[in-house]
């Protein structure tokens, strides 16, 4: 029962939060100088034509009445039509963009996530070690830098300057499957794997000597045990379990830093659909793609509560 209470606490907290993200992105959408009307009818724009199309896109209805209308259609999965093709649904106008970031972000995930478990554990194992001194040097400079210039860094580096092996430029087929394009996808999964792991490889280490430190090991170490069962049976899962937190709010942030780097290498991906959306004032189309960003961070944050309730004992049981 203490469980199944918890885990329905993080959910309700998780709904109560998309909601309130949803009130503050339609607002901000209503708060853009200019009338979404005028901006699609152009240079043709009269004050009739106008009237007409903002009846037509229901922009005449009261502000709560929009919202409304506009929360119910995303809950049952209906994101509206788009404001420029005003035949073709939301849906399809951020079908494939939202395919191809989601590549993106599994891809980086895959490879950032262990590499860093990884490196975090082995460099806190050898705690003042060269390799430590190294990861430690290492993740605190590429910590310090914003992604965009990573991703610069990356095609200097690999495309043009010093080396010639991968394009510049990510523009996958999307008639051809993604095994047969790899080529494509490794600069900007290369940039978001190095943008995201120096925080999750810095706190695994952290967490790990915390552990090392504890009362527990050091008398699972004088009772005899073999020092990998030490290492890989208590002190590795234990220090797993604060790291999951921080592994969230990382893969979360890759769902929205994405933007970022899909600009830098013209990645036709939900950033570009974004900023392409923003600049004809597509406001279905914004509305649609920001909720489902604050959804996939919201989501990701409610499946590492749960996670944490799921592998710590007091947590689970209930116990103090």
């Amino acid at each position: 029962m203490h469980l199944a209470r918890l885990i329905l606490q993080r959910l309700a907290l998780g709904i109560g939060t998309l909601f309130l993200v949803s009130v503050l992105i339609f607002l901000a959408t209503q708060a853009l100088p200019g009338n979404a009307a005028r901006a699609i009818l152009g240079n043709t724009a009269t004050p009739e034509k106008v009237a007409v199309l903002s009846r037509q896109l229901g922009l005449d209805k009261p502000v709560a009445r929009q919202y409304a209308i506009w929360v119910s259609h995303f809950v049952s999965g209906n994101l509206g039509r788009s404001f420029v093709g005003m035949d073709q649904p939301v849906s399809q106008v951020i079908g494939q963009p939202l395919y191809n970031s989601t590549v993106l972000v599994v891809l980086a995930a895959l490879v950032s996530v262990p590499l860093s478990i990884g490196l975090g554990t082995y460099a806190a194992l050898r705690r003042d070690g060269r390799l430590d001194r190294a990861v430690t040097t290492s993740t605190v400079a590429l910590a310090a830098l914003p992604e965009f210039v990573i991703g610069i860094l990356v095609i200097i580096i690999l495309s043009t300057e010093v080396l010639h092996l991968f394009p510049p430029i990510a523009r996958p087929n999307p008639s051809v499957p993604v095994y047969r394009q790899l080529d494509e996808l490794v600069l900007p999964v290369l940039t978001l794997t190095l943008a995201v792991f120096p925080y999750i490889t810095r706190m695994m280490r952290a967490y790990t000597i915390e552990i090392l430190e504890s009362e527990y090991i050091s008398m699972a170490r004088l009772k005899g045990l073999p020092e990998r069962i030490v290492i890989w049976r208590h002190a590795v899962p234990n220090a797993i379990v604060p790291a999951v937190q921080g592994t969230a709010m990382q893969l979360a942030w890759l769902a929205g830093g994405i933007v970022a780097v899909e600009y830098v290498f013209a990645y036709p991906g939900i950033g570009s659909a974004l900023i392409s959306a923003i600049t004809e004032r597509d406001i279905p189309t914004i509305q649609a793609i920001t909720l489902i960003l604050a959804s996939v961070y919201v989501l990701l944050n409610l499946a590492a509560d749960i996670i944490t309730i799921l592998v710590t004992p007091r947590l689970r049981t209930g116990l103090r």
